[in-house]
């Protein structure tokens, strides 16, 4: 698929990603995770906190309420290293949600869940950014391709017709990469590892 693709590559993103909860799951109870993500493009480096929440996946399509905000990388890697650091960050849009929302008090703190390794290639094609996901979970390797679209229904039928015209296997997600990344094990295409 890369090779196919390669015309129309813009860039490759190194991505980390590690999730936080607190000690008794108080997001994942509420069907919410935090995560900080760290980038790597080129000699440029940043980082992102993100709080998703409410996923839904139907036939391949994810649905997921994502917020997130720019986070100075040193902050990120303090709080990566010391998750208690997170409750810290009283200037945090997402931190206040997890507290007003999801009831995360300050006395609860959070801890690391861990987390995966991602190289992202992302493509301008027939007007989409497509982002392919090499995703390093420890366990195994895993692809999946990702586009944000208004009309994914539409966007799931170009590429569906774009995989097949050119013989590549593909499986729906059946879950996001923070599920397969806590299950432990990979999604498996057609009786075979993916």
């Amino acid at each position: 698929m890369e090779t196919l693709l390669s015309p129309f590559h813009t860039k490759t993103l190194h991505q980390q990603n590690l999730f936080f909860d607190t000690p008794d799951s108080a997001l994942a109870a509420r069907r919410a995770v935090l995560r900080i993500r760290f980038f790597q493009h080129g000699a440029v480096s940043s980082c992102v906190l993100s709080l998703k929440a409410k996923a839904v996946l139907v036939d391949g399509v994810s649905r997921v309420e994502e917020d997130e905000e720019e986070l100075d990388p040193v902050t990120g890697r303090e709080c990566a290293d010391n998750p208690l650091k997170l409750g810290s960050l009283s200037k945090s849009r997402l931190l206040r949600r997890c507290r007003e929302e999801y009831g995360v008090t300050g006395e609860m703190g959070f801890v690391g869940l861990g987390g995966f390794n991602n190289v992202r290639e992302v493509y301008e094609w027939r007007g989409l950014k497509l982002e392919v996901d090499e995703t390093d979970y420890g366990f195994g390797v895993c692809y999946e391709v990702e586009c944000e679209s208004e009309e994914p229904e539409r966007v799931k039928a170009e590429l569906e017709a774009f995989l097949k015209e050119n013989g590549i296997e593909y499986k729906y997600s059946e879950m996001s990469k923070f599920a397969t990344f806590r299950s432990g094990k990979l999604p498996y295409l057609q009786g075979l590892p993916s």
